[in-house]
């Protein structure tokens, strides 16, 4: 499920609504969504375990938290603007992995929603490009200037008493912008945490 598509659920027939008796009232009324807006993560999150999967209400609050925690996805897919997936994709992919969090995260367990979020939509993340198997086509001289430019990294920190500019590393390794640019692109690659470094399993258990 992606960001935009928590929809209502289907109206049924008069008929159906006759034979099943009255539903139960868990539409939007207004000022609701204000309220829940006000609401801490915990509070949400009891309102989604504790409603049915079609409430509208349900839905609400987890736009809310989704809509909440929109600049750590976005803080996630920038580490990877460098590489061949448009933004938007990899933004959609990261709301799949905030998602499994909403659903997943137990409040009595973990210290915080984002906390154990941000695992969950970096692992996500990854997983979207293992499986389109991306990381394979990383060049080896890519890898092993990596491996160049994290010592240049280090000696120029010392030297300077502060973090160098990609500039002066370019420099200092005799390369170009755009082969700094694809040596970050494999430290991204075999340095991002999968899902399997969080605390807690981020596999959704919606059905």
């Amino acid at each position: 499920m992606t960001r935009g598509t928590l929809r209502k659920p289907t109206a049924g027939t008069a008929a159906d609504a006759t034979a099943l008796g009255p539903a139960p009232d868990t539409g939007i009324h207004p000022g609701d969504r204000a309220e829940l807006k006000e609401l801490s993560d915990n509070a949400l999150l009891a309102n989604i375990r504790g409603l049915p999967k079609d409430s509208e209400m349900r839905a609400a609050a987890c736009e809310i938290l989704v809509d909440r925690y929109q600049k750590l996805v976005r803080s996630c897919v920038r580490q990877y603007r460098g590489s061949p997936e448009p933004t938007e994709d990899l933004m959609q992919v990261g709301y799949v992995g905030l998602l499994k969090a909403i659903n997943n995260y137990d409040p009595e367990v973990g210290d915080s929603l984002s906390a154990y979020a941000q695992p969950c939509v970096s692992g996500e993340i990854k997983r979207h490009f293992r499986d389109k198997r991306w990381q394979i086509h990383v060049r080896r001289s890519a890898q092993e200037l990596l491996l160049e430019l994290r010592k240049a990294t280090e000696e120029l920190t010392q030297q300077l008493g502060r973090a160098p500019e990609e500039s002066e590393l370019a420099e200092r390794l005799g390369v170009s912008q755009d082969d700094m640019q694809e040596a970050r692109q494999a430290d991204l690659v075999f340095s991002c945490p999968s899902a399997s470094s969080a605390s807690w399993s981020c596999v959704s258990t919606a059905t």
